[in-house]
């Protein structure tokens, strides 16, 4: 049987706009083996798990766990200090934190609301977080109990890239689109990438220490929701943007399954960009898990129009 990933490539399926959504990332390490849901099925504490989901639930913040690329034995000791990491992926506001913590209960201490807003100062006064100085984030999802084609084929792409010697690699528990395995999201300013293959995300690392991005392979930021994620996209193809700060949604007009979507430069041009979602056919394997094809939804562009300056002030 087919996997899900050799499936949507061989489909063709586009990757604009299936980013994961949150505008704040907080990140604990975990090491060993991670069960579906990896914050309650894990050697993370279970009822910590939960009350971490109960905590960043609505605010903007979503939590996951990373560990470093290698072999997981199954061990049920924990390690004496782990890395945490926060950022915020909103333009104008990026930034990426960094601490270390012998009792990761601490993170409960954090204000949710907070973070998801950009702000930093419950990070670092509960954990004396600082900001991060080494290079970017490349998190490669690799949970191949949420779905085989992660361990399969994001495994090897984080060990490659661990191996060729790239600092900031780390396996994390889950990024969506298993179909898009593997797939790979870059903090600070939290692009992902689909089909993703080690010189191209050398490439995108290299680039966001020059404060551009790569679009080649690029699902979207995950600052956004879906239409604005195609939006963004599509107005950097449309101008040849490439600058990571450049561009930003401004605001989002009409529901499923069409949208107006207004893109701003930081040099003060606007675009309307219209999106319009529809199912993908044929039926296909969302997941190597699921039971049943399903036909997900996938954002389409219909226009790009430039505002006069005028209007768009």
């Amino acid at each position: 049987m087919s996997t899900c990933t050799a499936v949507s490539q061989d489909l063709d399926e586009p990757m604009s706009a299936t980013a994961p959504t949150a505008r704040t990332w907080l990140l604990l390490e975990q090491p060993g083996p991670w069960g579906a849901k990896a914050l309650v099925s894990s050697h993370l504490d279970p009822a910590l798990g939960r009350a971490l989901e109960t905590a960043s639930q609505g605010t903007g913040v979503r939590v996951a766990l990373i560990r470093r690329p290698g072999r997981h034995a199954d061990f049920a000791g924990t390690p004496p200090v782990r890395r945490v990491y926060a950022a915020h992926t909103a333009p104008g506001r990026v930034w990426l934190r960094s601490a270390t913590t012998s009792d990761p209960s601490r993170l409960l201490d954090l204000d949710f609301a907070a973070l998801g807003r950009g702000d930093h100062h419950s990070f670092d006064t509960a954990l004396q977080g600082r900001p991060h100085t080494g290079d970017p984030l490349a998190l490669v999802c690799t949970n191949g109990k949420r779905d085989r084609c992660c361990a399969l084929l994001g495994r090897p792409l984080a060990a490659e890239l661990t191996a060729s010697g790239v600092e900031g690699v780390w396996e994390v528990t889950h990024l969506g689109g298993h179909r898009f395995s593997p797939t790979v999201l870059v903090l600070p300013h939290g692009y992902a990438y689909g089909r993703a293959e080690a010189h191209t995300v050398k490439e995108v690392l290299h680039g966001v220490q020059e404060g551009r991005i790569v679009v080649e392979g690029c699902r979207g930021r995950s600052a956004w929701e879906r239409p604005g994620q195609a939006a963004e996209l599509a107005v950097r193809d449309a101008i040849g943007e490439y600058a990571a700060e450049a561009l930003g949604v401004v605001h989002t007009h009409g529901e499923a399954p069409r949208w107006e979507v207004t893109v701003a430069h930081a040099d003060g041009r606007h675009w309307t960009v219209v999106v319009a979602a529809s199912a993908a056919l044929p039926p296909r394997p969302e997941s190597c898990g699921a039971s049943v094809l399903g036909s997900p939804a996938r954002m389409d562009v219909v226009a790009v129009r430039e505002l006069a300056t005028a209007l768009a002030s």
